[in-house]
């Protein structure tokens, strides 16, 4: 004598925590993605040498068009029209890290009176590291 029924048990798949792993990637996928604060497109040149750069170094790109673009590294770029106005954010960015490193990439067609007159700016206004951004260049095999 059964005195109680069996009922057909139905596979299922628990689709509850679907949601949490999904937002769970969703912030990895945030936090370990890199952001340059520079959009600025240049053509660098090149260079034997490297060293390495601190990548929360203050940035001033120039454009072929010769546009000048600052960031300090940590907030996006600001468009500038002279190099005369790259004072006052030296000095904030100096003021808060004085040790901060400041990093000019420049394209590889810009004059070099133009690169100069950014280096003069960073030079009067505190900025104590200062580098050249390029491109490592292949040594050549042969004879020369």
């Amino acid at each position: 004598m059964k005195l109680y029924r069996e009922k057909a048990v139905r596979p299922t798949i628990p689709t509850a925590s679907m949601a949490d792993i999904a937002f769970l990637l969703i912030i990895f996928f945030m936090l370990t993605t890199s952001f340059s604060p520079v959009k600025t497109s240049v053509e660098l040149p090149e260079s034997l040498e490297r060293s390495e750069v601190d990548p929360n170094a203050a940035i001033v790109a120039i454009s072929a068009q010769h546009e000048l673009v600052f960031s300090d590294g940590e907030s996006p770029g600001v468009d500038l029209q002279t190099p005369d106005q790259l004072g006052s954010l030296i000095e904030q960015v100096v003021m808060r890290e004085p040790n901060k490193q400041f990093i000019i990439r420049a394209d590889r067609f810009v004059p070099y009176r133009n690169v100069d007159e950014v280096l003069e700016a960073l030079r009067s206004h505190g900025a104590r590291e200062i580098g050249l951004l390029t491109e490592q260049k292949t040594p050549r095999r042969g004879g020369r």
